[in-house]
């Protein structure tokens, strides 16, 4: 097969259904581009995910004598039916957390094998760091040392396993609550968690309007070029020496698509990550992808580009150019 014939049809097609291409390119790159978004953005949930649950803690809150008061008022009051209670008015009713207690709780927290590290904080380093986070709000000026809570703050080896630690010393006498910072971030991947699944029901959308307009446009180019395709029927043309120019249009518009689609991932990294914008600058908290992941997206990107029109066109021809 001469590859200045081939050139010639992809040509002459693209031209004919300039429109149509056009569109084609427009829905294939929008298509592509979420697909790529998507990618990036279940890798970047995972790599927050590990940089965040590293980070997290357990905190063991002790009971003080401001929470023993408070609490024996509201045992009072719940023993009236005038009240309600919690963990920590439970706990805390029988009095402030006593040495002894403070032994044992970080004795069993350092005996457990998913424990990596524990932390003790006084009264007065939970009342200095608080000045320093809220120093300049008008209810750190209220804030005396004793009414600050003792606390042990607990690494785990596993994050995952949080509940462990959770459900050992929940309730127990002098621990007014136990507090497990993965609860807060889960919520956060949950909401990334659902964008990302919005991207690619938007994807997958596109990417049936996308085949759609293949199929359409094939069909059109097909049917302009039935007296070209009869002739070649009848001097003895295979079917795969009929189609190829067509398929090659439609994986052309596709690949021209797919760079676009490229170009759209990599100015969304320069832009908006990187410069610009400059969310890495701005957000530090988090642990943003760099282009190593972005460049790693494109040959599959840049693949599927040309696949899928590919083979949308050629089941398409199959109806139109039998011999």
């Amino acid at each position: 097969m001469r590859a200045q014939f081939v050139m010639s049809e992809i040509g002459v097609g693209l031209r004919r259904n300039l429109t149509m291409t056009f569109a084609v390119i427009i829905s294939v790159g929008l298509s592509l581009a979420l697909f790529g978004g998507s990618m990036l953005m279940s890798e970047q949930v995972s790599k927050m995910k590990g940089f965040w649950y590293d980070k997290a803690n357990v905190s063991i809150y002790l009971c003080n004598k401001q929470d023993a008061v408070e609490a024996s008022e509201a045992a009072t009051k719940k023993a009236d039916g005038s009240g309600g209670g919690s963990t920590g008015v439970t706990t805390c009713a029988k009095g402030a957390v006593t040495d002894e207690q403070k032994k044992q709780i970080e004795s069993e927290l350092k005996q457990m094998t998913l424990v990596k590290s524990v932390a003790y904080e006084s009264a007065d380093e939970a009342y200095k760091h608080y000045q320093e986070r809220f120093g300049n709000t008008a209810l750190a000026s209220s804030i005396t040392p004793d009414q600050m809570q003792e606390s042990f703050r607990v690494k785990l080896k596993d994050p995952e396993k949080y509940k462990v630690v959770t459900s050992a010393f929940v309730g127990r006498d002098g621990i007014h609550t136990v507090d497990d910072q993965r609860q807060a971030i889960d919520d956060l991947f949950r909401i990334l968690n659902y964008l990302n699944i919005a991207a690619l029901a938007i994807m997958l959308i596109m990417l049936i309007v996308a085949l759609l307009l293949i199929v359409n446009t094939v069909r059109v180019s097909a049917f302009s070029r039935r007296r070209e395709t009869g002739i070649m029927r009848l001097v003895g043309a295979s079917s795969f020496y009929i189609q190829v120019p067509f398929i090659m249009e439609a994986a052309v518009a596709g690949l021209i698509g797919a760079l676009f689609a490229c170009a759209m991932l990599m100015s969304g990294q320069y832009f908006v990550i990187d410069h610009g914008v400059g969310l890495r600058d701005k957000i530090q908290l988090i642990d943003f992808m760099g282009w190593g992941s972005v460049l790693a997206k494109l040959p599959y990107v840049l693949f599927i580009g040309l696949l899928m029109p590919s083979m949308a066109a050629f089941i398409a021809l199959r109806k139109y150019l039998k011999v």
